[in-house]
């Protein structure tokens, strides 16, 4: 998210069905007033705001969404509007991230069993969606981007490489509580740390999910 707000060519919008996530689910997050109050709470407003034009007329938006955060409630026509990228993660470096922040997540919690279900749900609709993996970015972060631009056909802009510490603009409310390791960046670290060795619930949610994240590993981008 923060390289394509660095471009300046682009509109940011940050997870814009939380509060219907939160509302429709009755799930407990860090902040969940906060963020409620944060949105509008309709997920038919929320699609004609993402489908509509872009804010500041400028030529290219992009929405930073949460998988799990499609429930059921949501419709997902608009999906067929848009350019879909899936951005993944190893499960082990999900699972270690999400639980620092949130006690005994589940699968559901992480959403890579949604991003699949999407994945397939976009395909179906004739798109062919876009994989890209986190370490990958992070190995190669110019070639990577290179790629993904290539794939999306708009122009790589080398400003995409880094940004200023202390976050976005467009960030959401709850960035104070999720996003601090990315407030202090200025850029990919490309610093890879071996993965996080889970035991007990938490390894078992991992293997719960590796079949979920091996599925699109297979179809992401290379460089």
């Amino acid at each position: 998210m923060y390289a394509f707000g660095a471009r300046g060519d682009c509109d940011i919008v940050d997870e814009p069905f939380y509060a219907v996530y939160l509302l429709q689910t009755g799930i407990n997050h860090p902040m969940r007033p906060e963020i409620i109050a944060s949105q509008p709470q309709n997920p038919g407003e929320v699609i004609e705001t993402l489908l509509g034009p872009i804010p500041g007329r400028l030529p290219l938006q992009y929405q930073k969404h949460m998988s799990h955060h499609m429930v059921e409630g949501i419709t997902r026509y608009w999906l067929g509007d848009v350019k879909n990228v899936f951005l993944i993660r190893h499960p082990a470096r999900v699972v270690a991230s999400y639980a620092a922040k949130r006690e005994n997540p589940d699968l559901d919690d992480i959403g890579l069993r949604q991003q699949v279900e999407l994945y397939d749900y976009a395909r179906a609709m004739g798109d062919d969606p876009i994989v890209v993996d986190s370490e990958d970015i992070r190995a190669a972060p110019e070639a990577m981007l290179r790629a993904l631009c290539e794939e999306l056909g708009i122009e790589f802009l080398p400003q995409m490489l880094s940004w200023p510490k202390g976050g976005h603009a467009a960030d959401g409310v709850w960035a104070k509580h999720w996003y601090g390791t990315a407030h202090r960046s200025t850029g990919f670290n490309s610093e890879i740390a071996p993965l996080p060795e889970l035991a007990g619930d938490l390894g078992a949610l991992v293997e719960e999910a590796m079949p979920y994240y091996r599925r699109l590993y297979r179809n992401r981008i290379v460089v």
